[in-house]
């Protein structure tokens, strides 16, 4: 298994993205964030991070029956230095904007779904 460094007291440190086809959901979120991942199985795929070298992991893909994934789970939200970008990259990859892009009190962000119909955010600063 890769190193997992992060440890900050109180901060998301690993988060498990439950998916209903592991090579599609590797593929949407290879194309819209560069993301890759190390396969453990036909059922798991680590996250790796740019951290250090790049063996470090952030979360990972997780195989699962399709009535274990719902729009009210985990919402995930992701930092990016240009929204507007990220944004289209998320469309290229297939992903379905549901909110956004919107002002809030930190910047702008929107709202998204992975090919699997797990809702995400991304966000920056303008």
């Amino acid at each position: 298994m890769a190193t997992h460094t992060h440890r900050i007291h109180h901060s998301i440190d690993y988060i498990e993205l439950p998916t209903t086809d592991l090579a599609a959901a590797r593929e949407f979120y290879g194309a819209a964030f560069g993301w890759q991942f190390t396969a453990y199985g036909d059922g798991y795929a680590g996250i790796r991070t740019t951290a250090e070298d790049g063996s470090d992991e952030a979360g990972g893909l997780t195989l699962a029956e399709s009535s274990a994934i719902t729009r009210g789970g985990p919402f995930v939200l992701l930092y990016t230095a240009d929204l507007d970008a990220t944004l289209d990259a998320v469309t290229r990859a297939g992903g379905t904007v549901v909110e956004g892009p919107y002002a809030f009190p930190g910047g702008r962000r929107f709202h998204f779904l992975d090919p699997s119909g797990n809702e995400l955010g991304a966000w920056s600063e303008s």
